[in-house]
């Protein structure tokens, strides 16, 4: 597929989009992120009876995160495409609701809605836990951004929340008809004890994942946690908020090269190459372009050079695929 190298794609280096998923922390946001899905029965039901989770976990949470790569980092055309087969997918997938019995589609309206504010209030939630520091206006901004997402999977941007309080207003009026079904328990309980890729079953890998289990359910909202039995204490959101801000710290310190991918190397690239021909069509005499929202730009460039219709990003590496939150 060619690539235009004035294509930005969705969003772009000035977007709080490319800041926020730049945060390698965002894999556990997709943990977070299913454990609240699986809180709406009939979504559930259409994971369940649709999908060959259970028997390859990481492969389909892999292909998911391909698809948010695709739409943050890809250009528009890969954007596009990323959302074509998404809809073809779902087209072709129906269940049954466990509570009425009625056969349903996985592309309606409502079950698109669930899983795409779950998802986008669970990347944005883990990352301000962080530390990533986004002001009112920046968390506002940043759903009103991801509305170009719904668009790709079938919804009008108009149907899903465009700021915090819509997101809120939203998980308020959802909370009746959640529950922890004994479906929701056995997914959870899948979750924290799957099936581990390369043989690593038996190895410490297990105990260490029993730990990220415990903090993503720490990573939940209140309200969320009391329903699957856990405690909803402040103390407990505490303790996330903490393990969140140290697993970012320790993220920080590995070299920046080895995590980035080649979605966000290519998009990179692109927008280094746009700022060249703008700066060069301008006379404008640079030794070597930096790019708003890169890593190597971060750590060149004072924040008083940035340009003032720039977001100065957070000194975090980046990496291509950041979320396995299912589309």
């Amino acid at each position: 597929m060619a690539t235009s190298f004035g294509d930005l794609g969705l969003f772009g280096p000035d977007s709080v989009t490319w800041r926020l998923h730049a945060e390698p922390i965002l894999w556990f946001a997709g943990y977070r992120a299913l454990l609240l899905q699986s809180l709406h029965p009939k979504a559930l039901a259409g994971v369940v009876q649709n999908s060959n989770f259970r028997e390859d976990p990481w492969g389909r949470l892999i292909r998911t995160a391909r698809f948010y790569g695709q739409v943050i980092y890809g250009d528009s055309a890969a954007a596009a495409q990323a959302g074509s087969r998404v809809r073809r997918i779902h087209a072709r997938l129906g269940g049954t609701d466990p509570d009425t019995g009625a056969s349903f589609r996985v592309d309606e309206a409502d079950l698109l809605r669930w899983i795409y504010v779950t998802a986008t209030e669970s990347f944005c939630s883990t990352a301000q836990r962080a530390g990533l520091g986004l002001s009112a206006s920046e968390v506002d901004r940043y759903y009103d951004e991801q509305r170009a997402v719904v668009e790709l999977v079938g919804l009008d941007r108009d149907d899903v929340p465009s700021n915090s309080a819509g997101i809120e207003d939203y998980f308020q009026s959802m909370r009746p008809t959640l529950r922890a079904s004994a479906d929701a328990h056995a997914m959870a309980r899948f979750l924290a004890f799957p099936t581990m890729p390369w043989g690593l079953g038996w190895t410490p890998v297990r105990p260490l994942w029993l730990g990220v289990s415990a903090y993503a359910f720490g990573l939940l909202p209140s309200w969320a946690r009391r329903m699957y039995g856990w405690p909803g204490l402040p103390a407990t959101d505490l303790a996330a908020t903490l393990t969140s801000r140290t697993i970012r710290s320790v993220i920080r310190a590995l070299p920046t090269h080895a995590l980035e991918g080649p979605l966000y190397k290519a998009a990179m690239s692109r927008a280094r190459t746009l700022s060249t021909t703008r700066n060069a069509g301008a006379n404008t005499m640079i030794n070597k372009p930096r790019t708003v929202g890169t890593a190597e730009a971060e750590r060149n460039r004072p924040a008083s050079k940035w340009p003032a219709s720039s977001t100065v990003p957070a000194k975090t590496p980046m990496i291509t695929d950041p979320t396995i939150t299912p589309a």
